[in-house]
């Protein structure tokens, strides 16, 4: 069960892991490009925060989790 329980963890951590780093580009692109729609968006600069935020989160979260296991 141990084993099981490794690779759900190593699983899930690198997921996270990929979804904050393309969250983490999105929010970097849409903070460089200037107003233009990005992937159909409009976001302004203020609002690229956010998304920069997750990311990071899901980040550290998903290397912390593959990491550990």
């Amino acid at each position: 069960m141990e084993n099981n329980n490794t690779n759900f963890r190593r699983f899930f951590g690198a997921s996270l892991t990929i979804l904050g780093v393309v969250v983490v580009l999105f929010a970097l692109v849409a903070f460089l490009s200037e107003g233009k729609a990005v992937l159909g968006l409009h976001v302004s600069k203020a609002e690229s925060a956010a998304p920069f935020i997750v990311g990071m989160i899901f980040l550290v979260t998903g290397v912390n989790l593959v990491r550990e296991s």
